[in-house]
């Protein structure tokens, strides 16, 4: 009887040990078509664990992380993926190196806080044009918010083994972007289309003297604000310099008004504007190329904070559009057709 009991207890005893939570994740799983030998953990402070991909794809290891939170893992700087870690999970994922992350499915204890996460991310990727949702009339753009917030709750009530920390991250990422979306679009209400626009005055003029806003009364209007230090404005350029070509005898000019300052340039205004023609020269850049020196007063009335910016006012100096569509946007030359440019 006493063999029976101590049979019976070490059973008891397995099973405890059994339901005890590990203090660590186990991930495994395969890649197809992969040609790396290591597959790198990372979290906020660097790379926490390096596991060995074998010949066939397959690896299979374990790890402590601090805390639960949204880590990385890759086989190499283009091939970086999100994962929900916590210790206690045990994830299986299977995926081609080839479609790193498009590819991707989990399985195993915790898997479903990753594929809820994946689920979101491809939801992002639907979202479309972040400003032709602010070019919305404002019913369309509540419905539009509406919309977001039912997807993204329908997206995470399909998924019901998630933890807390994910939950929490979930919500907070769709709170900051319904708050971007509502910030901008009430923003871009102060100027409404049809409202006057602010003027700016005195800008140097790269041909000589200066221009204003005023100057170009009775056309439109197609302002780009940009900088020489700004790569996203440079890539621009070739886009613009086709649409000015395209539009030349039309009543539009197209105005470059170019930001750059002394805190760029070495401290110095003149080293600045020096700056500007330089280049302005040397990619031969046409339109009206104008600076605006220490004159931020156009740029604060319109709230820009981030350049390029682009904006387009009709001939009697109204706003059309405070912030319209870049120059690579196919979307432009339809509004330019819808006034009859």
């Amino acid at each position: 009887m006493k063999k029976i009991s101590f049979v019976f207890a070490a059973l008891l005893a397995l099973a405890s040990c059994t339901n005890t939570p590990k203090d660590y994740v186990s991930l495994s799983g395969t890649l197809a078509n992969n040609t790396d030998s290591i597959l790198s953990i990372s979290g906020q402070q660097g790379v926490i664990k390096t596991i060995t991909i074998n010949e066939d794809g397959s690896f299979k290891d374990t790890l402590k992380v601090k805390e639960p939170n949204i880590y990385t893992f890759g086989t190499s700087r283009t091939k970086i993926a999100p994962i929900f870690l916590k210790n206690g999970f045990d994830i299986k994922l299977k995926g081609d190196a080839s479609k790193f992350m498009q590819s991707f499915t989990f399985s195993g204890n915790g898997a479903d806080n990753s594929s809820f996460m994946y689920a979101q991310i491809k939801e992002s990727q639907n979202l479309g044009n972040p400003a032709a949702i602010l070019d919305l009339e404002e019913k369309a753009f509540l419905a539009k918010m509406e919309n977001i917030k039912s997807t993204y709750d329908s997206i995470l009530n399909s998924y019901a083994d998630l933890d807390s920390t994910m939950i929490a991250i979930a919500s907070q990422q769709t709170n900051q972007m319904i708050g971007y979306f509502e910030q901008n679009f009430a923003k871009n209400k102060m100027f409404a289309k049809g409202s006057p626009s602010p003027k700016f005055e005195n800008y140097v003029n790269f041909k000589g003297g200066k221009k204003s806003l005023d100057s170009f009364k009775g056309k439109y209007v197609y302002i780009d604000v940009w900088a020489t230090w700004c790569g996203p404005c440079i890539q621009q350029i070739p886009y613009l310099k086709n649409l000015e070509e395209e539009y030349k005898g039309k009543n539009i000019e197209f105005v470059s008004i170019s930001t750059d300052e002394a805190r760029r340039s070495g401290g110095s205004w003149e080293a600045a504007e020096k700056k500007w023609r330089n280049f302005v020269k040397a990619r031969q850049l046409g339109g009206v190329q104008l600076w605006s020196g220490q004159d931020y007063s156009f740029q604060q009335a319109y709230q820009i904070t981030g350049i390029p910016r682009f904006i387009l006012i009709d001939p009697q100096g109204n706003i059309v559009n405070a912030n319209a569509p870049r120059p690579s946007e196919p979307r432009l030359k339809d509004m330019f057709a819808s006034l009859g440019i």
